[in-house]
C-alpha cells in the first residue's frame, strides 16, 4: 500500500478540484456582472495542463498518476476572446452558456469528490483489515 502510489493519485485529483472550484467562482462572477459595460468573462486552463503532464509520462496511466509533477498543475486564469463582444456595450458574457458551464463543472466538482471519497474509503478498508 505504501509504495502504491495511491496519494500520487488523490493528490491529482485534488488540484483538479481545486480548479474545478476556482472555475465555479469565475463563472459565477461571469454571471454577475452580465449586465456589466465592457466586462470581459474569464476562464482557467487546467484540464490542457492535467493532458499534457498524463501524456509525458507515457500510456501506462498508474505510472503516469505517480509521476505526475504536482507543481505543473496550477490554473491559471485567462480572459476569454477580448475582442468579442455579443452586445453595444462591449461585454462578452452569455448567460445561457454561463449558466451551462456552470452546471458542467459542477457535475465534475462533485465527481472529483466522490472519486477522492472513494480512494479514502479504500484505504480505511485496508487499514481496517489489519
Amino acid at each position: 500500500m505504501i509504495g502504491s502510489n495511491v496519494y500520487n493519485y488523490i493528490n491529482v485529483l485534488n488540484k483538479a478540484a481545486n480548479a474545478s472550484y476556482l472555475r465555479n467562482e469565475l463563472i459565477a462572477n461571469n454571471i454577475a456582472n452580465v449586465d456589466t459595460p465592457n466586462f470581459k468573462r474569464s476562464d482557467i486552463n487546467f484540464e490542457q495542463y492535467l493532458k499534457t503532464e498524463l501524456q509525458s509520462r507515457g500510456s501506462n496511466m498508474d505510472q503516469a498518476v505517480a509521476g505526475v509533477n504536482l507543481d505543473k498543475l496550477k490554473p491559471t486564469v485567462y480572459v476569454d476572446q477580448k475582442e468579442l463582444s455579443f452586445r453595444l456595450d462591449g461585454n462578452n458574457v452569455d448567460v445561457d452558456v454561463e449558466e451551462a458551464n456552470l452546471a458542467e463543472n459542477q457535475i465534475r466538482y462533485y465527481t472529483l469528490l466522490d472519486s477522492m471519497s472513494q480512494e479514502f474509503s479504500r484505504i480505511k478498508m485496508v487499514l481496517n483489515r489489519n
